[in-house]
């Protein structure tokens, strides 16, 4: 499969073609139009590693895209099996990549007003390319997707209720960059990326910081527009939003004023005049105070989100710098880690210093002994778009593909110790009842969890025993608790709460309490049938009519004889309108990367 990506501004023009077999990825072309409303533009390609520029007569977006075929037959490369596009903003409806169609153009042209700098370009790239390709499948993947996932704790502004239900909310942007970013590291680390805790900081013109958690991303600087979060070439960042009625006030300048300002006229540009790191960097080493206080701004209001992030996500597993100021910029990578060694991390500026990015590389700058993995790579949306593009085009249609699933409820694994301290010395648990999934089943005794604020009684025990006590409870039980686990999957209890389980002998302080994260259990046979395999990250549609909800990120488990069932809790099961078992619908699965492939 053969997929054309486009990224497409308001004055450039990025594109890409990749050659899609399997897990292998060969990065064909590489280009960029810029200066485009000009008399002519400039085009930038790199093919087969070469790099080469020219002028070229495009001086509008349209006019570049509809140049695109006769770019591609010069390197024998005009048969396109598909389109993705990179769009800014896909506010709440667009969990997943989306196959192009007029109602979703007509969505994407409705959020508009939350990035007026963004999704205009990138509607106009997919009209020209549908009328250049009108045979070939466009694809939109947005920019937010990636931040969907993250807790309402997080995403809610406290702000009245009529504003919320019009939309008032953080979503998060860099999505693309920052899924791409957290795999690679985790790649160039050897370690499952559901095993760490990381903070991407993507630092260019545009700059955000996000916080991934356990494979999801869990918050991020950027809010309900690109507006919020760090300092940004032309972009603000974090203000006071009682600006707007001082400026009002004192200036005469009315909302739509003030936002264009914050917009085109502030980040490094209105600190200094220059939106470009480079130049403020030049100036500042010239004696510039204006330069040298924007950078010292600059990376101060990153490193409070890294060390807000960290607390977050109770630790910090890798720190990973991306994006032209994140990949180039020596100088600011070591003033961001300035004052993060209450983390244990420490950089080694020897490394920091001469990092190479070539062929995807993704190296580490931290020092011997450094609690926190430093890194430094390349973003390629591009090649995460090509990714997300083939993975929906080859998931079956909706509807083809179901699974059964089941609820959740609250209940315990116990370890041997758990069970002599709270039933006795040397106790077995009595089975009551086989589970579906082969060898399981739930014990005759009960017992109670305490927490700070409540308890809860009568809670169900599921054998066997393990090696370590897991306890996996819902939302609404840690509320009842005064406890607030994190979403975890089985197994994964390092750093989580403890609760006090008590039994009919006693009563011990335990650890291990988790919101089970939802997976799918299935055997190699189902697998095969469904097209999933062991690690895969599916979507699912549960629950019917106005209260169905799109589960993503769901982990796939695949082990001999599992029966196939899909798990949720109670919290989500409720959200759904799902009372006792319903099926899932099978969506498209999460694409994933392996940047050791050619790209």
């Amino acid at each position: 499969m053969r997929i054309l990506v486009f990224n497409a501004g308001s004055s450039s023009l990025k594109f890409g073609v990749f050659d899609m077999d399997g897990a292998a990825i060969r990065h064909r072309l590489k280009a960029t139009m810029d200066r485009l409303g000009r008399s002519s533009a400039e085009l930038t390609l790199v093919v087969d590693g070469r790099e080469s520029r020219e002028d070229i007569d495009a001086t509008a977006l349209e006019a570049a895209i509809a140049a695109v075929p006769a770019i591609l037959q010069r390197f024998d490369l005009g048969a396109i099996d598909a389109i993705g596009h990179r769009i800014a903003h896909g506010g709440e409806r667009f969990v997943a990549p989306a196959i192009i169609d007029e109602p979703v153009i007509a969505a994407i042209e409705a959020l508009t007003p939350l990035a007026p700098l963004h999704n205009p370009g990138g509607l106009a790239g997919v009209r020209q390319a549908k009328a250049t390709w009108p045979d070939k499948p466009q694809i939109a993947v947005f920019d937010t997707s990636f931040h969907l996932k993250n807790p309402p704790k997080a995403t809610t502004y406290a702000v009245p209720a009529a504003w919320r239900e019009a939309g008032l909310r953080r979503f998060g942007f860099h999505g693309t960059s920052h899924k791409y970013v957290a795999l690679r590291a985790a790649e160039a680390l050897g370690e499952n990326l559901r095993d760490l805790r990381v903070i991407s900081l993507h630092l260019g013109n545009g700059a955000s910081a996000c916080a991934i958690q356990l494979g999801e991303s869990i918050d991020s600087s950027m809010g309900m527009t690109p507006l919020e979060g760090l300092v940004m070439g032309t972009r603000s960042g974090d203000v006071d939003p009682g600006m707007f009625g001082y400026l009002q006030r004192n200036l005469g300048l009315d909302a739509e004023a003030v936002e264009k300002a914050l917009y085109e006229e502030c980040g490094l540009k209105g600190l200094t005049g220059t939106a470009d790191m480079r130049d403020v960097e030049e100036m500042a080493a010239t004696g510039n105070a204006a330069a040298q206080l924007a950078i010292e701004i600059y990376a101060y209001r990153a490193r409070k989100y890294v060390g807000a992030y960290a607390a977050a996500m109770g630790g910090l597993d890798a720190l990973v710098f991306t994006g032209g100021i994140g990949e180039n910029s020596a100088a600011m990578r070591r003033r961001i880690c300035e004052g993060l060694g209450f983390l244990g991390l420490m950089l080694d500026t020897e490394r920091n210093g001469h990092v190479d990015l070539t062929d995807h590389a993704a190296p580490q700058i931290q020092a011997y002994g450094s609690r926190v993995r430093v890194l430094v790579t390349e973003t390629a949306e591009q090649l995460m778009i090509a990714r997300e593009v083939s993975a929906l085009l080859k998931a079956p249609a909706n509807g083809a593909l179901t699974v059964p699933v089941a609820i959740s409820a609250r209940h315990v694994h116990l370890d041997q110790d758990a069970v002599d301290a709270l039933f006795g010395t040397g106790y077995s648990l009595s089975p009551a009842g086989q589970l579906r999934q082969q060898g399981h089943w739930v014990a005759r005794e009960r017992l109670a969890l305490e927490g700070p604020r409540g308890r809860l009684e009568n809670v169900a025990i599921l054998g066997p025993l393990r090696a370590r006590t897991q306890i996996e409870i819902s939302r609404t039980d840690g509320f009842a608790l005064g406890i607030a686990p994190p979403v975890r999957d089985s197994g994964k209890l390092d750093g989580t709460p403890v609760v006090r389980l008590i039994g009919p002998a006693g009563a011990i302080d335990s650890d291990g309490l988790i919101i089970a994260a939802r997976h799918i259990h299935t055997n190699p046979t189902d697998a095969a049938r469904l097209g999933l395999k062991d690690g895969d990250e599916v979507d699912v549609r549960v629950g019917q009519g106005d209260r169905a909800l799109t589960l993503s990120g769901t982990l796939v488990r695949v082990s001999p004889n599992a029966f196939t069932e899909m798990h949720i809790d109670t919290d989500e099961a409720n959200a759904a309108g799902i009372e006792g078992r319903a099926d899932g619908e099978l969506l498209a699965a999460e694409a994933t990367i392996k940047p050791s492939a050619p790209v």
